[in-house]
């Protein structure tokens, strides 16, 4: 699979939020993204997942538009802004409702997403009784339970534990494996030096420099 941004220009208020943005990226890739708050990270995630649409470009999906198609966006994963889950709902209760939309129910399943994310001892739990790192961790899991081939990942570690980020980053590694396109955006360099394939550098909703990271695996 590929996924192409290009020529993305977003314009709001005469200001380029994203400015002639080009990208090819590959399955099976961990792609980095750097930048100071404001940069333009999110937003271009944003533009990838369809949450805003380009004064100008296109992005497409091994060859196809996705802005000017019916595309089928399920297949990509994301996590950049809150989810609406259900604050009295357990955890298994919202990812249950949400995986249910799209397949058949699956209890199994589930559960094994539960603990992939490290939730099983509080599955049972009402969100609105989580901590922010509970959150976070179901929040990840909604981004990965239903096979995305994309997996765009925006500041995935906040609110977590040492042991959680360790976990997060397996749970990385073995998307890449699965031949998943993988966006990280990240304020912890050394996150995207252990994880990423390539680290792009953003800067005023421009890419400004880009770095392909030697991997030993």
């Amino acid at each position: 699979m590929k996924l192409i941004i290009k020529d993305y220009t977003k314009i709001i208020k005469k200001k380029y939020i994203l400015d002639n943005i080009n990208l090819t990226l590959s399955s099976g890739n961990v792609y980095g993204f750097y930048g100071r708050n404001g940069s333009g990270k999110t937003m271009l995630f944003r533009a990838i997942s369809t949450l805003i649409y380009p004064s100008q470009g296109d992005v497409l999906i091994d060859g196809i538009s996705i802005i000017n198609t019916n595309y089928d966006l399920s297949n990509i994963g994301i996590l950049i802004e809150e989810p609406n889950f259900y604050p009295y709902l357990t955890g298994y209760e919202n990812l249950d409702l949400l995986y249910t939309i799209n397949n058949k129910k699956d209890t199994d399943y589930i559960n094994k997403i539960i603990k992939k994310v490290g939730l099983s001892e509080v599955r049972d739990k009402k969100y609105k009784e989580y901590s922010l790192g509970m959150k976070q961790k179901l929040r990840i899991a909604q981004a990965i339970m239903e096979n995305q081939q994309i997996v765009i990942l925006d500041e995935p570690t906040n609110g977590l534990d040492e042991a959680s980020i360790k976990n997060l980053h397996k749970i990385i590694i073995e998307l890449k494996k699965q031949k998943k396109i993988i966006l990280l955006a990240s304020h912890n360099k050394e996150d995207l030096n252990y994880l990423c394939d390539k680290i792009f550098y953003i800067e005023n909703g421009r890419i400004v420099d880009e770095k392909e990271v030697l991997r030993n695996d």
